[in-house]
């Protein structure tokens, strides 16, 4: 097992501990100091005096990534097999012998398993690339399950020693972002056998209020938009040069339907400078893409790219944004090319939204199996306005038509759900019916938003403002059942004391997420206000 750490005194502790404890399986563990400032050696050097199994190298100088501390721990480990874990994560009991037991039975050099990000301090999980991991498979070669290109950690699997230094396996070294990219990337062009596992075996910390944010959560700089590209662009040529084709095109598409989706999701919050770049780069990335990559993905990230390719310029951001959302909301104005058929704009009618047209049958939006007749994966629009009054008040919702697929469907009402975002929890769910427009392009209803009983829910914290996701669910004539995001509309995104018959008052504020959806923050009572207030005062 090896280790690697840098600046992170107050965690690295928990992460060797957890390696320690996954019993014989662990003969030794490997603690890579990246010449730390803060402590983070003298603990490790403390730890190795109680524990034989655990030795520490330290670094004279910083390497300024990840890669070269994972390599100098490579190179010194001794065991037939080779696990990484990072200073601030940790592994959960039982992963090293789920994933040594998978090695050892299928003769696999490599072995996966499931890894979860939990948010801190929420302590919400959310699995990683879950398709993946869903049940005991064994893969004779990566060629064979090209979407294991999909999972990039290199940390939630169990490598064999001999395998990674007879292919000459190893990180790029020093200042190098998205190592584990192109790491993953060598792995599964030297085609080797790979077992998965569904069991979890990796827990990877998100602190996403931590001073220094990690590599994959500071975004705001245009320069790890460029590092991502070089890294991928780096996977791409590992596939090609090794003659891994249909691995190099799921690559590519995994870039479309992950890594661009992720990115146009925070577009509009960034500056012209850091659009322009942006803009740039993606463009001169995507030009390299064959026409079949840009196919293999899912619609939102194919239409998300033909858009780029088409205008020189940013254009769109709102849309662009709500498109790339997970599910994907696609906005007005619907329109339509020479032929008819389903266009992004009217001055880019060479932009088709193939599979949109009423009657085709397509749904390439489908998330599941792209390119099959899914309905319930349109990516429907809907307006909600808040209305705040007593208790909460109402939220006016307007679902939009798309080119006729959603009235073919015919919905007939609307459920609102919120979910405690914290850790998920559902709040109660309001339902209406819904009311075609005189147009016919669209259905409205008014659905009661009582937030008096969120604050009453099991794990409540009354007095502080708790965030909720709202989203609807539409249920339609044909037996159709569809989940979207609402996305905000009106005046009404402000914060509101409001009365209450149940808590005297609520402090409620509708507010719209990076991602463009509508989202509550709920607090209640007097003490709340109060606090609120002070906070204001003392700033």
């Amino acid at each position: 097992m090896v280790v690697i750490a840098f600046n992170d005194a107050v965690h690295v502790a928990d992460a060797v501990r957890s390696a320690l404890a996954q019993g014989d399986a662990v003969g030794e563990v490997i603690a890579v100091d990246d010449a730390s400032t803060d402590g983070t050696g003298a603990a490790l050097d403390a730890l190795a005096l109680a524990e034989p199994r655990l030795r520490v190298l330290h670094r004279g100088e910083n390497s300024g990534g990840c890669g070269s501390p994972r390599n100098d721990g490579l190179r010194a480990a001794t065991g037939r097999y080779v696990m990484f874990l990072d200073s601030d994560d940790v592994l959960p009991p039982g992963a090293v012998p789920a994933l040594l037991s998978a090695a050892r039975e299928h003769g696999a050099p490599v072995a996966a398993g499931a890894c979860v990000r939990r948010e801190l301090p929420a302590r919400r999980d959310v699995p990683w690339q879950p398709a993946l991991f869903g049940a005991p498979a064994v893969h004779a070669a990566p060629a064979d399950a090209p979407q294991l290109v999909r999972d990039t950690l290199c940390v939630n699997k169990l490598y064999a020693r001999d395998f990674l230094t007879g292919h000459g396996i190893a990180f790029p070294e020093g200042r190098y972002h998205y190592e584990d990219f192109v790491f993953t990337a060598r792995v599964l062009a030297a085609a080797p056998k790979i077992a998965t596992v569904p069991d979890t075996v990796y827990v990877w910390h998100v602190r996403r209020t931590a001073a220094k944010q990690s590599i994959s959560l500071d975004r705001k700089d245009v320069a790890n938009w460029r590092q991502r590209i070089e890294a991928h662009r780096t996977v791409l040529r590992t596939f090609t040069d090794a003659g891994q084709a249909v691995l190099a095109r799921a690559a590519a598409t995994k870039f479309l339907d992950h890594d661009l989706r992720m990115y146009v999701r925070e577009l509009h919050t960034r500056g012209a400078d850091y659009r322009a770049e942006w803009w740039r780069l993606t463009r001169e990335h995507l030009a390299s893409f064959d026409e079949e990559a840009l196919a293999g993905a899912y619609a939102p990230a194919r239409w998300l790219a033909r858009v780029i390719l088409a205008s020189p310029a940013p254009r769109d951001l709102d849309r662009l944004t709500q498109l790339a959302a997970r599910p994907g909301r696609l906005l007005p104005p619907y329109a339509t090319g020479p032929d008819g058929a389903p266009v992004w704009s009217a001055d880019l009618p060479g932009v088709r939204l193939d599979g949109l047209g009423a009657g085709d049958g397509a749904d390439p939006c489908d998330e599941e199996a792209p390119g099959t007749a899914a309905p319930a994966r349109l990516p429907v629009a809907i307006d909600a306005e808040p209305v705040l009054g007593t208790d909460g008040g109402l939220l006016r919702v307007r679902v939009h038509d798309l080119y006729g697929r959603l009235a073919e469907a015919g919905p007939v009402s609307i459920d609102l759900v919120l979910h405690r975002r914290r850790d998920g929890r559902p709040g109660p769910v309001r339902t209406a019916a819904l009311t075609p427009t005189a147009d016919g392009t669209a259905w409205t209803a008014a659905l009661a938003l009582d937030l008096a009983p969120l604050t009453d829910l099991p794990g409540s914290r009354p007095a502080e403002p708790e965030p909720w996701d709202l989203a609807a669910r539409l249920t339609c004539a044909d037996g159709t059942t569809l989940g979207a995001a609402l996305r905000p509309a009106g005046p009404g995104l402000r914060r509101r004391v409001l009365p209450s018959r149940q808590r005297l008052v609520l402090l409620a504020q509708p507010y719209a997420t990076t991602g463009g959806a509508l989202a509550l923050r709920v607090a209640s009572g007097p003490r709340s206000v109060w606090r609120i207030a002070a906070r204001r005062l003392r700033r």
